[in-house]
């Protein structure tokens, strides 16, 4: 019993060191449970009799199942074991082990229960143990080398040959790693035993203790796809700053003045275009606008007579020039001095008429303010 206990003990101390495997988990568009699976597994098993000393008895041993996994925690399987074995004995006088060759079939109906997921909470992880219970049958054939020998022994013992069952209940208890690979396909490394109770015990035929050690491929399928959720959208409101433009209205006072010279003797406008042009741009751009007008003649020219006479005909000319421009008459005054007053202090310059043009100008002034608005915004949520 203490090399079981070794045996046993090196066993689970093997499966429950973790390897490193690529995983890839289930897609997201399916469900990770339930699915059904198909495994094939190979590896080495060894069929001992606790009451005899033959632990060196191993062979090749192979195994395919069928099940599923409901939950994440709970699944089921069919399981097939088999086929070649070998036993020995030591009895009666015989110093050496004896050792036959024949076959078997295992059957069990095993319960699978996923400790990784049972105690955590993920739905799948890189390397899941699971601890396999089940109970099953067990089929020998091909062992007439054994009923021989039996019977060959001193003394016969026709009992074993007369009572040679070949059906044999089977209880077993496992563990195993399984190492998801891809949603369809896993690789899995497993130890059982198998506890097998023969149907009727005699002298020859007692308990045995048959010890698996497997790897294998599981491959999943029938999958369920995941319900489609429909998009949700929460609704948030931003507030956006911005600058804007804003002005400040003011009246500013606004005046110009024109001077028109002239030559002796003259007393029409020097280009007139030119002149009406300037005064029609400052009355456009002012309201309440007044237009004055001042006629003179020079001092050293003529007799005052005289240079009245021609202030007086340069100021009507230039209200002419102006009403014909249409410039509005009653916002225009005119006056005329001769050469009673001499504006200029240069005597050529004093034969003129000074046109200052008044009033008022809506000005606004700019400037920036900051102001800000409100946009409703919609968003997916994030699952």
């Amino acid at each position: 019993m203490k090399k079981i206990t070794k045996f046993l003990a090196a066993a689970f101390l093997a499966l429950s060191i973790p390897v490193s495997v690529s995983a890839q988990s289930t897609e997201k568009d399916y469900e990770p449970y339930p699915y059904l699976f198909i495994g094939v597994q190979g590896g080495v098993q060894d069929t001992f009799n606790p009451e005899f000393n033959n632990w060196k008895t191993f062979t090749p041993t192979a195994s395919l199942s069928f099940g599923s996994f409901f939950t994440k925690v709970f699944g089921a399987r069919l399981h097939f074991n088999g086929i070649w074995d070998k036993a020995g004995a030591e009895y009666f006088d015989r110093t050496a082990d004896t050792h036959f060759n024949y076959n078997y079939l295992t059957t069990s109906a095993d319960a699978l229960i996923n400790l990784c997921t049972l105690f955590g909470k993920k739905e799948s992880y890189p390397a899941n143990l699971y601890f396999v219970l089940g109970l099953g049958a067990n089929y020998a054939w091909n062992n007439d080398e054994a009923v021989d020998l039996v019977n060959s022994a001193p003394p016969v013992n026709l009992e074993y040959a007369e009572n040679d069952k070949r059906w044999a209940f089977n209880n077993r208890l496992g563990v195993g790693l399984d190492f998801p690979l891809h949603k369809n396909l896993s690789l899995n490394v497993e130890g059982d035993i198998n506890h097998i109770v023969p149907g009727k015990q005699n002298k020859f035929v007692t308990d045995l203790l048959q010890f698996t050690g497997q790897v294998g491929l599981n491959f999943k399928f029938g999958y369920k796809k995941r319900p489609v959720q429909a998009e949700e959208y929460v609704t948030r409101i931003d507030t956006i700053w911005y600058d804007d433009i804003a002005y400040t209205p003011r009246v500013e006072d606004g005046t110009i003045t024109w001077n028109v010279f002239y030559k002796i003797r003259e007393s029409d406008f020097n280009d007139p275009d030119q002149q009406l042009k300037a005064i029609g741009a400052f009355l456009k751009d002012h309201r309440e606008c007044k237009v004055s007008l001042k006629s003179y003649a020079d001092v050293q020219t003529g007799n005052p007579k005289i240079n009245m006479g021609y202030s007086q005909q340069r100021s009507e000319k230039a209200v002419k020039a102006l009403t014909d421009a249409g410039v509005d008459p009653s916002i225009i005054t005119a006056e005329y001095f001769g050469d009673t007053v001499q504006p200029f202090a240069e005597n050529d310059k004093n034969r003129v008429t000074i046109i200052k043009a008044t009033g008022l100008k809506d000005i606004k002034d700019k400037y920036t303010v900051k102001k800000y608005r409100t946009k409703e915004v919609r968003e997916l949520v994030k699952k």
